[in-house]
């Protein structure tokens, strides 16, 4: 079974910063998958963050955390990353990473198109 693992989560004080990591459970490769970052906080549905394509030449990101959040991929590493920099008390909830098949320099930032999905870590910003 198919399975994505986060890490990185944490305590963070305002203006702080994380970096996250989504890497397969199992070693399957994420060279054919799109990846998400979606984020959900208590009494909150799940939102998307940001997303970045399959060849890695196309990312987005939800107006929230433009110019704060950086995505990016390390194919020999076989990883996703989420740098967060001048975090806020509202960042805080548990971000999941997800994975669809895709091709090109699409992506899309919406938790209905993605088919795998890591079970979350947790970032707390606090002050």
């Amino acid at each position: 079974q198919l399975q994505l693992v986060e890490s990185g989560g944490g305590l963070v004080q305002p203006g702080g910063s994380l970096r996250l990591s989504c890497t397969p459970a199992n070693g399957f490769t994420l060279d054919y998958y799109a990846i998400g970052w979606f984020r959900q906080a208590p009494g909150k549905e799940r939102e998307g963050v940001s997303c970045v394509s399959s060849n890695g030449g196309g990312t987005k990101y939800v107006d929230s955390v433009k110019g704060r959040f950086t995505i990016s991929r390390d194919d020999a590493k076989n990883t996703v990353y989420l740098q967060m920099n001048s975090l806020k008390a509202e960042d805080t909830a548990v971000y999941y990473c997800a994975a669809e098949v895709s091709y090109g320099s699409r992506c899309l930032i919406s938790v209905d198109e993605y088919d795998l999905w890591g079970q979350g870590t947790q970032v707390t910003v606090y002050s």
